[in-house]
């Protein structure tokens, strides 16, 4: 019954939804159905999209052979990344030669659970066994013999290199990567730059660039540039290519790997879009794939990818080559094939930091003429970086010096460690965390490594800071 002061609807009757709720309903259902479609549409036409990116080149058994390195760990991965050197179309203005070249030759190994990855570099002057590869799809093929580790891109494409790091290495390799020029252009303005802290001012004309000193961030064509750069910084030598290009990828990682990149849809996306232009992989490693790997590696902090590059020396046979020290260069190809930490690596900026982290100006105060550039070279085969070499304004200096700022003392243990002789001198002024040798008449050498310094295998990880130690 009623009061009169609230209207009290019938009972439904049993069995019977009200017109007003089925109607509801059917539109709750309607409105669902075209979100998901529209999402399951999106997430399909970015799919798509992302992989009909991507080109392949199929390396089959009769690339490789039947002499492989097994497969020491399953549930690892290993990825021979390379840089595409191919100077026509949108790179010619980089020069032009026949051919295509590996500018850039990498490993990187994942670990089973995607917590852990190392990054090996091989410097290209490295001189090496090169195995017999075939002719294929309009490369000669190479006859075995001792050569450039490079030359193998050339005479007989991906394939060949595959061949020659696995017959190198005895790591099993299971997808590779090319990138190209304008790719890595594309993948670099798709987040915005990457910071990287330059010590001296750069004029370089082969590799169209010129930049200020300091900290700042490259667009495109500066970091592809950057990169590139050989003759006009440090030593100009290939090693020093190489670090500096290790030192980029990590900062590179960093910012990919940030909040600022996987929180915002529109620039992940585009870094994934302009990555997947630039890259040409075997048939088995599909965005597919990519994708999979990238959500089982979402635990992998920046602190736990390693760079390092394969422990060398400069060659007295070959005269301007390098190659690889032994047993150093094994163990490392051995740990990474069986999956094992490397030991001795510590992440981020340390109170003692290794050589892979120390800058070194070098500085010639005898007469004794191209001391300084055979110093720096010995100081980079144990992993300096070598920022700056030249002569002292007045000579002789007397004293073997390593002058230094408040910033750069925790690196002066470090390097005088390695000196013969040497005394320090504090520079108060100064901000630069950068050392500075100066050699004096009292020069007698570096100390021989002993053979379990632990720096034999030194490597530095992505939250390494290239600021701090320049």
């Amino acid at each position: 019954m009623s009061s009169g002061l609230i209207d009290v609807p019938p009972a439904p009757t049993r069995g019977r939804t009200p017109r007003r709720r089925r109607r509801w309903l059917r539109w709750t259902i309607a409105i669902v159905t075209v979100v998901v479609v529209a999402l399951a549409a999106t997430a399909y036409g970015v799919y798509a999209r992302l992989t009909g990116n991507v080109r392949h080149i199929e390396v089959t058994r009769e690339d490789l052979g039947d002499a492989r390195p097994a497969k020491t760990v399953t549930e690892a991965m290993n990825v021979l990344v390379v840089g595409s050197d191919q100077r026509n179309g949108k790179n010619a203005k980089y020069g032009k030669f026949a051919g295509e070249r590996t500018d850039t030759i990498m490993l990187a190994h994942l670990s089973p659970k995607r917590d852990d990855a190392i990054v090996i570099s091989f410097p290209r002057d490295s001189m090496v066994q090169l195995p017999a590869c075939r002719a294929r799809q309009g490369v000669p093929g190479q006859a075995a013999h001792i050569g450039m580790i490079n030359e193998s891109f050339n005479a007989g494409g991906i394939a060949c290199t595959w061949k020659t790091i696995e017959s190198l290495t005895g790591i099993h390799i299971d997808h590779f990567v090319k990138v190209d020029f304008t790719g890595f252009k594309g993948m670099v303005d798709a987040i915005g730059g990457v910071e990287v802290c330059i010590p001296e001012p750069i004029r370089d004309k082969k590799a169209l660039l010129t930049l200020p000193a300091g900290r700042q961030t490259l667009k495109g064509e500066q970091a592809l540039g950057y990169v590139r750069a050989r003759y006009s910084l440090g030593d100009g030598s290939d090693i020093g290519r190489i670090q500096r290009q290790q030192m980029f990828l990590a900062s590179m990682v960093k910012k990919v790997m940030s909040g600022e990149t996987l929180t915002d849809p529109a620039k992940l996306l585009g870094f994934l879009d302009a990555a997947t232009k630039s890259v040409t992989t075997d048939p088995g490693l599909t965005p597919g794939v990519m994708r999979d790997l990238a959500v089982a590696a979402q635990g992998l902090s920046a602190g736990k990818i390693h760079f390092i590059t394969t422990p060398w020396r400069y060659s007295t046979t070959y005269p301007g080559r390098v190659e690889w020290v032994q047993p150093q260069a094994k163990k490392l190809f051995d740990i990474v094939a069986k999956d094992q930490p490397l030991t001795g690596v510590k992440g981020g900026q340390t109170k003692a930091p290794p050589r892979s982290k120390v800058n070194v100006e070098v500085r010639n105060g005898t007469w004794r003429s191209g001391l300084a550039t055979t110093v720096a070279a010995q100081l980079e085969e144990r992993g300096y970086h070598i920022a700056k070499i030249g002569d002292t304004k007045r000579k002789p200096a007397p004293k073997t010096t390593v002058f230094y700022s408040s910033n750069g003392s925790p690196a002066v243990p470090t390097l005088t460690r390695d000196l013969l002789t040497s005394t320090t001198r504090l520079v108060p002024n100064a901000t630069t965390a950068r050392l500075v040798l100066t050699i004096g008449d009292d020069w007698k050498g570096l100390k021989p490594l002993q053979h379990k310094d632990a720096a034999d295998l030194q490597s530095f990880d992505a939250t390494h800071d290239s600021c701090a130690a320049a």
